[in-house]
């Protein structure tokens, strides 16, 4: 009985851990169900699994062999985003060290070891004391404009254009016989001062400028 109440009690204090992460860090920023769904089952599965391998008297070296395996998942249906794929193995790794961390009764490192990776996915996701650019790609037809001497006036061509406050450009694959241009264009994305919309940050896409 003692030990199903502290395997509760375990996995609540995982469990809740998870909650903060997913719902106050992930979801605000990217409100995906099929994500949400993936990150608490993971996070379940791999928990009792770690408390199956304990009772069992099997290394606890299997049981990271086994994070190492789910870790390496990918759905055959769609890529996960690198975002997302970094989230779950957080997600994964997390109910691994938890569940060590409790066998030992080591409840300090515990709560220190869960506030750091809170705390740093926090900051990571607020962008504290990092200013990132978002990149686009984008179908060019003015394939003239790729010359040297024409670089200022394609700058300022897409920036009229798209309307974003583009800093830099990159010139990539060049097609002649449709006279186009694959050009990647990075701006400032907290400038435009509007987080309702958007573009898909899949590198999959492409607006294209006609």
């Amino acid at each position: 009985m003692t030990e199903l109440m502290d395997s509760l009690i375990g996995f609540g204090l995982n469990l809740a851990i998870v909650f903060i992460i997913v719902r106050f860090i992930y979801h605000p920023q990217q409100r995906n169900k099929n994500y949400v769904f993936t990150f608490f089952a993971f996070n379940t599965i791999v928990f009792f699994v770690m408390g199956l391998l304990k009772n069992s008297d099997i290394s606890i070296g299997v049981g990271f062999g086994l994070f190492a395996i789910f870790s390496i998942l990918r759905y055959r249906t769609d890529a996960i985003p690198i975002r997302e794929m970094t989230y779950l193995f957080v997600l994964i790794a997390l109910p691994v060290l938890n569940s060590v961390l409790l066998v030992q009764t080591a409840y300090g490192e515990f709560v220190v070891a869960n506030l750091a990776i809170v705390g740093v996915l926090y900051v990571l996701e607020q962008g504290w004391g990092f200013h990132y650019e978002t990149r686009k790609s984008i179908a060019y037809e003015k394939i003239e404009m790729i010359h040297p001497d024409n670089w200022g006036l394609l700058l300022d061509d897409l920036r009229e254009r798209t309307g974003l406050p583009i800093t830099r450009i990159e010139i990539g694959r060049l097609d002649f016989v449709r006279d186009t241009a694959q050009i990647h264009i990075y701006y400032d994305a907290q400038a435009l001062g509007i987080t309702q919309v958007r573009f898909a940050q899949s590198e999959s896409l492409f607006v294209e400028v006609e």
